[in-house]
Formats: structure tokens, C-alpha cells, sequence
């Protein structure tokens, strides 16, 4: 009972202690990470879109890695995808390196196969044997990234249109980019759904990975870029059904894809809705991680190192922010900082949309994505099949028609910067090659018409962090050729489509329209324009945002890492201090049971012991009564043979007197007195055996009940002994129970104070490292605008000039007009005036002309003036609004982050206070129960004791009891035996001592419970 109930509580004590570390780190799940898949797609917009944060969570859950060389940074742009220039395959993930997070070595774990090597049947079966270069042809970049380049090709084995995503693991890093490339793949052939993209193959060829995927047209982010508007209500809805089914069958495997945004949906030419970019997935749910794309991350993310893990909810927050997107053409807080947004997600109200041109159910499907409490927002299998605006009827070619209209504003987007180019290339040639380059122009446009489909170079959204290659920007209207290539993937529908749309155009040439049909299966088609490619190209030149956000993402992953190994040395700490504590307390018990065994060995030997000495005493008794006794009645013969002798004598004595009796009957008479003493003599023979053996049985009922006497105290004493010792090993069981609490106290006090002060200085650091990213950003903003002021001043003099022309020019119109009038003027006033008087008047016509003129050259020059003034003033004034517009913006934002930054701060002391009263109650609640359970303990022994006294008393009386019936069916006093058993035998003396003190008695108290 002892042992079994201090065991219990040992392990209450130690099962705390392992909950302790829970409660300091937040965990997450165990080691793995989820692959990525490449985006084929990405978004339009600006590379801010595509910043992605992830700090790995716990040893746990695996955020999947974007790419081959994603372990860098905190914010890692978003892979090129095969989008926008051909979707498919394209884009890694945009989130850093997956795997585990607490990397902080290149140092290839002992016993790992080296990058690239094959020997391994389980990686050997991720990997195609044959040669890529074989079987894929026609290769063109499409998009490139941080973790290789996204290509366009066509597989002469099946014809089929594909995405390839080059991945080398090659350079630093290289064992995590190798399980990195093996996590995606695996994470990739484990997709198999309508609404995601299809895995092709892997091959691997010189130390690099083609990673083979569906080739897409581009992304609902790459639609709303061309039309410069958003969707339409019935648009975004068919989007975010697709968007939906995919997510409920990720969310289904228990994976979470953790960048939901319009970059990362793609189309396909018959409309089908793909998601993309896996290169954020998480294959854990929940997860922990901070991970994602700024603007579409979801407050729990944002929060998941601080307040604990989220689930595939996430994604339905994202849904609802790229509606959003879809519907105002950007995200929620576009226009600031990325680092500033996360802290306006993080603690303002959800978003809603602006216009008030949407129905109210997408407003409400909006509003219920962006719940802020993840207990009650909907999950993706619910909103997919009970919400109204994804359930109402709509048009099944409502993406299609959009498809459609997205490829002809392509194509006139392209030709019209097709033609702008051919002017500034003709104009300095003469007139007529000019009006010649231009009437060439219009069959160029028609042939080529939807040779814009050859522009896609990658979706906006996933090339960032590397840039456009060379043969990336080479992609234009007129610079690919196009090939003849059966399409039976889906693609050639698409293509024949295209072909005939363009053949409406095209001259009715024979040879034209057979050259369209032998090269046009291969023009990939697209619904990016060449500006959008442009325009992301500029914006990759620039890096510093990157570099910032990747100096970010690595502090908060050391951040986490050294929470992680502080946690690990917490729990290994924990763990050898309960199996310490479990040892000493096993060694307590093991030897109390060894001593209760000894205490009880000597007990029995020690009854046995008296029990052989109270048969030899009795024995020995036994033996000196008889002796007496036949003494006594040898004496008593001896006695009774003189007697008879004596009596003999004087009989005979007499009768020889008495001479008058005869002698026959003096012999009678003798014989007679003989035979009378003799039977005098029997019976007082019988009667000394009789009273002998009267004596020897009360001696020995006397000698045996006090012996029972003597046995039932030994009994007691040894009973009291034992008792005493299970109390006395009790009191040390508790004592030391008491001793490991206080210790395990100490232990978790200690082990929270240090998990304390770690958050507190990441907290410090984190905050003074937002504040030095913020002033960057704010100097870097300021640095922009005085390029932007410098560049307009630069331009001004240009301005100035078109403007004086303009005047120049309307000044020149007004001279002719006045010519023309005075010419006018001077022939009516000639044909009227005479001869001898025209010469005055046209004297005087000639100087009112002279003087009309002068004015004008005023008017010009006072105009000149005006407009040079006027120019640079508003040009002044404009900047200097534009300087406090922008200074009152980042002074906005700074506010809001020191705001946020406090906020944050006063959070983090509350929950360490939280945690500390939390860590007080349970020490006190485990104190309480471990000192009631004592107490139980401590009160148990005590019944036991009672109990066992009790049943010793009971048992005594009872043999008491006995016996004196015994005595009584012996014909003996059971009363004077008792009395009687109360004197002392010489061979006895060493018990008369504790005879005295246990005479029987009825009474309750004569050997009360507590004397033990």
C-alpha cells in the first residue's frame, strides 16, 4: 500500500514537470517537412506580393520548402512559376528552407547518403532513369528564382506541353537543399485532384533536379493585371470554388497550404482552377510555423511562435483576403510596409470590402473568411457546400469566357506596344517608309496575332528573388518561332481554338495559313503581356526589401531554434531529475520492504523462540512436580511401612498378652488389623495420587495460562515494534516526497525564469530589429521620393520646352490668322480707297500690323514667363505635399509599430505573469494534493494500527476464553487459576516483568491502541 501509493505520487510530481515544458514552448509536431510544389503561376503587382516569412515551428512541424535554396531568408520571393508565361510547373514555394528549423550547421548528419546519390531504393524510386534532355525539347525560361529557373518544354514522348523546374543542390547548403528537392517530391506524389497541379516526374541530370509539372496559362493575379480592374462577382465565385475543392482535399490529408493567394491560382486553358506554389505547405496539421506571404497571412500565423498552433482554417483566411485582392486588385494594407501590415493584421479588425457595388453575399462570404477567431471561422468542405456564393447557379464557361477576353486584351496590349516600338524605330526614316512600315504593319498584326501567347515569361507574382534571364526577356511578339507539335494533353483544344481566333484575322494566303497550322501547336499560350514581364524585371533590380526580410526570417528562426534547444535541455533536464527521483524513491522502498522483511524474519523466530521455551519450561514443570510427588509418596510408603511395623508389633504385642485367645484367632484378629491398615493405607495412597494429580493439572493450567499471557505481551511487543517501524518508514517516505516536490519546484522555477528571460531578450531584440527594419524602409521610402523629385526636376527643362513649343506654336497660328486678316483687310480697303491715298493707308495698316504684333510678342513673352512660374511652383508645391503626405505615412506606421511593439511587449509580460501564477497554483495544487495524500497515508496506517491491535486483542481474548473454558470442563476455577497465574516461577523470573503489565483483562483500555 505504501510503496504503491508514493509511486503514484512520484509520478504525479514528475508528469507536471514534463507538462512544464509544453506550456514554455510552444510545440508542434515532430520532424518532417512538408514538400513544396512549384507554383506555375505567379502574381502581378509588385514584388511585395511575394516576401514569404516562415520560422519553423517546434521539431516539429515541417513547413515544406519552397525550393532548393530557400534556407536563407525570413522572407523569401516567391519561386517562379510556370505561370504567366506558362503556368505549370513553375514556382517553387515561397517560403523558406523546409526541413527542420533548428539547422544551424552545414554538418550532414553521420550515416546520410551524400546529395544525389541514388543508393538509397526509396529516393531511387522518386527519380525517372532516363536523360531529360532526351525526352524534353524546345526548352524556354519562363521564370526564374531563388531556387533555379522555370522552363517551358514539350516531351517528344508524349507531345505533351509541361512545365520543367530546374533545381541544383549544388553551392552552400547543399544537403539541405537535396532533402529539400526529395520533401517537394515527395509532397508532389502525394496530390492527385482536379484542383491541384499534376505531377509529371523527377529526372535528375548534372546535379540538378528537373522537376516536370502541368504547364497552366497564368493566374487570377496575372487577369486582373492585364484588365486593370477587377473581376467580376461571378468570376471571383467560380475561382473560389476551385480554390475551395483543392483546399478541402489538402485540408482532408491533413495539410495546409499556408499561401493561398491570386499569384498562386492558376488556369488552365479550358478554365479548370489549379492551386499552386506548395513550397509553404506544411504536411502537419496543426502547425506552428510562421510562415507565408505578409499581406494573406492570417493573424494566427502571425501570432503561431507566441499563442500556440493553427490549422488548415489558415487558408480560409487567405481565401478570403485574396477575394479581396480579386475584387480591389490588391491585398489589405498594400500600400505599406510588409512588416507594418503584419502588425495591422495582427491587431486591427478584419478587412471588408470597399465598394459598395458587391451583393451581400459575397460580402458575407468575405466577412465569414475573415473571421478572427479560428473557433469560429468555416472550414473549406463547409463554405464549399453550404455557403450561397459558392452554391448559386452561374454560367459553367464563366472562366472560360474570362480566359478568352484575358488572351485578346493580351494580344491588343501587345501589338499596340508592338507598333509604339515601330514608330520610335521609324521616325527618323522619310514619310513614305514610314507609311510603308505601317501599312506592313497591319498583316504583321494579323499573322501574328496570337503569337502573343509566345510572351509569357513567368507569372508576376513567383520570379523575384533572381530576376528575369536573358532568354526570358528575348520572349516578345515577334521573336519565337512557332513549330508543328500534336497536342493531345488538353492543351491542343486551347491551341486549335486560338489558331482559329487568329485565322480571322489572318490574310486568306494558302501558304500563310498552312505555315499557322504546321508551327502553331507549339506558341504556349498565355494571358501575360510583355509590360507585365517588364515591369517585373525593374522591380527585381531591386533587393533590399529581401535582404531585410531574409535578416528577419533567420533571427526569428535562431530565435525559435534557441527556444527549441533551451525546451530540449528543459525536458532532458526534467526527465533525468524524474527518473532520479523515481530511482531514490525505488531504493527507499526496496529497502523499507528489506528491513520489514528482517523485522518480521525475527518476530517469527523470536515467537518461536518462546514457544519452545514455554514447552520446555512446562516440560521442566512437568517434571519437578512428578519428582516431588514421588517423593512424597515414597516417603508416604516409607512412612505407612513403619507405621505398619509399628502397628504390626504392638498387635502382636497385645494379642500375645491376652493368652485366653486362641492363637487361630489371635492370627484372625492380626490378619484383620493388617488387611484394615493396608486398605487404610490404599485409599490414602489414591487419595495423595488423586490430590497430586488435582495439583499437577492446576500447576500446569497455571503455568500455561500465564505462559499464553506472556506469549499474548511478547505478541503486542513485537506487533507495537512493527507498527512503529511502518510508521517510522512512512515518515521518511514523506519526508522525502516532500523533498523531491520542493526540489521539482525549484527545478521548474529555475527552468521558467531561464525560458523567461530567453523571450524577454528575443523579444528586445525582436522589437529593436523591427524598429531598424522600419527606419530603413522609412529611408529607403524617402530615398525613393527624392529620386522621383530629382528625375522630375531633370525632366522639367523637356516639359518646359514641349510647353514653350505649344505656346510657340499657337503664337505662329495666331500671326498667320493676323496676316491673313490684314492681307484681307489691306485689298477691301484698296479696292475703296484712292490712288493717291493707299500708300498712307497702307502705311498706317503696316504699322497697327508692326503694332498688333508687338503686343502679340508681349502676350508670347509674358506667357512664357507665366508658365515657366506657374510650372515651377506647382512643381514645388506638389513635391513638398508629396514629402509630407510620405513623412506623415511612415510617421503613421512607425506609430503603429512602436504601438504594436508595446503592445506586444505588455502581452509578453502578461503571459509570463500568467505562466508564473499558472506555475504557482500548480506547485500549489500539487503541494495540497501531495499533503492530503500524505495525510490519507498517515491516516490509513493509523486504522491499520487500530485495526491490527484490535484484531490481536480479539484474538488474545478469544484464546483466553478458550482456555479458561477449558480449565472449567477440567473441573478446575477458571478464577483461581487466574489469580493464581499471576505468581511467579524461579525459572521465570527474566518475564515477570512483562507478565505484571499484561494480567487479562476485559477491559478496553488495559492495552489501549495508542501504547503501540
Amino acid at each position: 500500500m505504501l510503496c504503491q501509493a508514493s509511486y503514484s505520487q512520484a509520478d504525479g510530481l514528475t508528469e507536471d514537470g514534463n507538462k512544464l515544458a509544453q506550456v514554455w514552448v510552444e510545440d508542434h509536431p515532430k520532424q518532417g517537412g512538408s514538400s513544396s510544389s512549384s507554383s506555375p503561376l505567379a502574381h502581378g503587382g509588385g514584388s511585395r506580393r511575394d516576401l514569404k516569412l516562415e520560422v519553423k515551428g517546434g521539431n516539429g512541424e515541417a513547413a515544406s520548402s519552397g525550393a532548393c535554396g530557400g534556407g536563407g531568408g525570413a522572407y523569401r520571393k516567391s519561386s517562379a512559376g510556370g505561370g504567366g508565361g506558362g503556368g505549370g510547373g513553375g514556382g517553387g514555394g515561397g517560403v523558406g528552407a523546409g526541413g527542420n528549423s533548428n539547422r544551424h550547421s552545414q554538418i550532414m548528419p553521420a550515416g546520410t547518403p551524400r546529395p544525389g546519390s541514388l543508393k538509397d531504393p526509396e529516393i531511387a524510386d522518386l527519380f525517372e532513369k532516363n536523360d531529360p534532355e532526351k525526352i524534353f525539347e524546345d526548352l524556354r525560361e519562363i521564370g526564374h528564382g531563388s531556387f533555379g529557373a522555370v522552363y517551358y518544354a514539350r516531351c517528344t514522348v508524349t507531345k505533351e506541353i509541361v512545365a520543367i523546374k530546374k533545381m541544383s543542390y549544388l553551392g552552400k547548403q547543399t544537403y539541405e537543399k537535396w532533402q529539400d528537392i526529395l520533401k517537394e517530391i515527395r509532397f508532389l506524389r502525394q496530390l492527385k485532384h482536379p484542383n491541384t497541379i499534376e505531377y509529371k516526374g523527377c529526372y535528375l541530370r548534372d546535379h540538378t533536379a528537373w522537376l516536370v509539372m502541368e504547364y497552366c496559362l497564368g493566374s487570377a493575379s496575372d487577369i486582373i493585371e492585364v484588365h486593370k480592374r477587377p473581376l467580376k462577382e461571378e468570376e471571383i465565385a467560380a475561382i473560389c470554388e476551385g480554390v475551395l475543392r483543392g483546399l478541402n482535399y489538402l485540408h482532408s490529408l491533413g495539410k495546409i497550404h499556408r499561401d493561398v493567394k491570386a499569384g498562386n491560382i492558376l488556369l488552365t486553358d479550358n478554365g479548370t482552377v489549379k492551386l499552386a506554389d506548395f513550397g509553404s505547405a506544411s504536411i502537419k496539421c496543426p502547425a506552428n510555423s510562421f510562415v507565408g506571404t505578409p499581406y494573406w497571412m492570417a493573424p494566427e500565423v502571425i501570432l503561431a511562435m507566441d499563442e500556440g498552433q493553427y490549422d488548415g482554417k489558415v487558408d480560409v483566411w487567405s481565401l478570403g483576403i485574396t477575394c479581396i485582392e480579386l475584387a480591389e486588385r490588391k491585398p489589405p494594407y498594400f500600400n505599406m510596409n510588409a512588416m507594418s501590415a503584419l502588425y495591422h493584421i495582427a491587431q486591427n479588425e478584419r478587412p471588408t470590402l470597399h465598394s459598395s457595388e458587391w451583393t451581400d453575399g459575397f460580402r458575407h462570404f468575405v466577412e465569414v473568411c475573415l473571421t478572427k477567431s479560428p473557433n469560429e471561422r468555416p472550414t473549406s468542405g463547409k463554405l464549399l457546400s453550404q455557403h450561397t456564393f459558392i452554391t448559386r447557379s452561374r454560367s459553367s464557361n464563366v472562366l472560360v469566357d474570362l480566359i478568352n477576353r484575358t488572351k485578346a486584351a493580351v494580344r491588343e496590349l501587345d501589338n499596340l506596344n508592338y507598333r509604339k516600338m515601330k514608330k520610335i524605330l521609324m521616325i527618323d526614316t522619310c514619310e513614305t517608309e514610314s507609311q510603308i512600315g505601317d501599312a506592313d504593319d497591319t498583316p504583321d498584326e494579323q499573322t501574328g496575332g496570337d503569337s502573343s501567347k509566345s510572351n509569357s515569361i513567368t507569372s508576376e507574382h513567383s520570379i523575384h528573388s533572381m530576376g528575369v534571364s536573358a532568354s526570358s526577356q528575348s520572349s516578345s511578339t515577334n521573336s519565337l518561332p512557332l513549330h508543328n507539335a500534336d497536342s493531345n494533353d488538353g492543351y491542343g483544344g486551347s491551341l486549335r481554338n486560338q489558331r482559329s481566333h487568329a485565322g480571322n484575322k489572318m490574310p486568306t494566303s494558302t501558304g500563310m495559313t498552312a505555315n499557322l497550322i504546321e508551327h502553331g501547336a507549339n506558341n504556349f499560350a498565355t494571358i501575360r503581356t510583355t509590360s507585365i514581364v517588364t515591369k517585373q524585371q525593374k522591380e527585381h533590380m531591386q533587393e533590399e526589401m529581401h535582404e531585410q526580410m531574409s535578416g528577419y526570417k533567420r533571427m526569428r528562426r535562431e530565435q525559435h531554434g534557441a527556444l527549441v534547444k533551451l525546451e530540449e535541455r528543459c525536458k532532458a533536464e526534467v526527465d533525468s531529475h524524474k527518473q532520479l527521483l523515481e530511482k531514490e524513491y525505488e531504493n527507499l522502498m526496496q529497502q523499507f520492504s528489506k528491513e520489514l522483511e528482517k523485522l518480521q524474519a525475527r518476530h517469527h523466530q523470536e515467537l518461536d523462540r518462546k514457544l519452545k521455551q514455554n514447552q520446555n519450561a512446562e516440560k521442566k514443570l512437568h517434571k519437578e512436580i512428578t519428582s516431588r510427588q514421588e517423593a512424597d509418596r515414597k516417603a508416604l510408603e516409607t512412612q505407612q511401612k513403619k507405621e505398619y511395623k509399628a502397628y504390626k508389633e504392638r498387635w502382636k504385642k497385645e494379642l500375645s498378652q491376652d493368652e485366653m485367645t486362641p492363637k487361630r484367632l489371635r492370627d484372625a484378629t492380626l490378619q484383620s488389623h493388617k488387611d484394615n491398615l493396608k486398605q487404610s493405607e490404599a485409599q490414602e495412597e489414591q487419595r495423595l495420587q488423586r490430590g497430586q494429580r488435582e495439583y499437577l493439572d492446576l500447576e500446569i493450567r497455571k503455568f500455561r495460562r500465564k505462559k499464553l499471557l506472556s506469549y499474548h505481551a511478547l505478541e503486542q511487543e513485537l506487533l507495537r515494534e512493527e507498527l512503529n517501524k511502518r510508521q517510522q518508514q512512512l515518515e521518511q517516505a514523506h519526508a522525502m516526497l516532500l523533498r523531491h516536490h520542493e526540489k521539482t519546484q525549484e527545478l521548474e522555477y529555475r527552468q521558467q525564469r531561464a525560458v523567461h528571460a530567453l523571450r524577454e531578450e528575443q523579444i528586445h531584440w525582436q522589437h529593436s530589429t523591427e524598429l531598424s527594419n522600419q527606419r530603413d524602409y522609412m529611408q529607403r521610402a524617402e530615398r525613393d521620393l527624392r529620386k522621383k523629385h530629382a528625375l522630375e526636376l531633370k525632366q522639367q527643362p523637356k516639359s518646359l520646352k514641349q510647353k514653350e513649343m505649344q505656346i510657340r506654336k499657337q503664337f505662329r497660328e495666331t500671326c498667320k490668322i493676323q496676316t491673313r486678316q490684314y492681307k484681307a483687310l489691306k485689298a477691301q480697303i484698296l479696292q475703296t480707297t484712292p490712288k493717291d491715298e493707299q500708300k498712307a493707308v497702307i502705311k498706317k495698316l503696316k504699322e497697327e500690323q508692326r503694332r498688333k504684333l508687338a503686343l502679340l510678342g508681349e502676350q508670347y513673352e509674358q506667357s512664357i514667363s507665366e508658365m515657366l512660374q506657374k510650372q515651377s511652383i506647382r512643381l514645388d508645391e506638389s513635391q513638398e505635399i508629396e514629402c509630407q503626405i510620405l513623412k506623415q505615412r511612415l510617421n503613421r506606421e512607425l506609430e503603429i509599430l512602436m504601438a504594436y511593439q508595446s503592445k506586444n511587449k505588455m502581452h509578453a509580460e502578461s503571459q509570463r505573469d500568467r505562466e508564473r501564477r499558472e506555475l504557482e497554483e500548480r506547485v500549489l495544487v500539487r503541494r495540497a494534493l501531495l499533503e492530503k495524500k500524505l495525510e490519507d497515508e498517515t491516516q490509513k496506517i493509523l486504522d491499520e494500527r487500530s485495526e491490527r491491535i484490535r484484531l490481536l486483542h480479539e484474538k488474545h481474548e478469544r484464546e483466553l476464553q478458550q482456555f479458561d473454558e477449558e480449565s472449567a470442563r477440567s473441573g478446575l476455577s477458571a478464577l483461581a487459576i487466574a489469580e493464581a497465574s499471576k505468581e511467579s516461577y524461579p525459572d521465570d523470573e527474566s518475564l515477570s516483568g512483562s507478565m505484571l503489565s499484561l494480567v487479562h483483562s476485559n477491559s478496553s483500555t488495559s492495552f489501549p491502541p495508542n501504547s503501540l
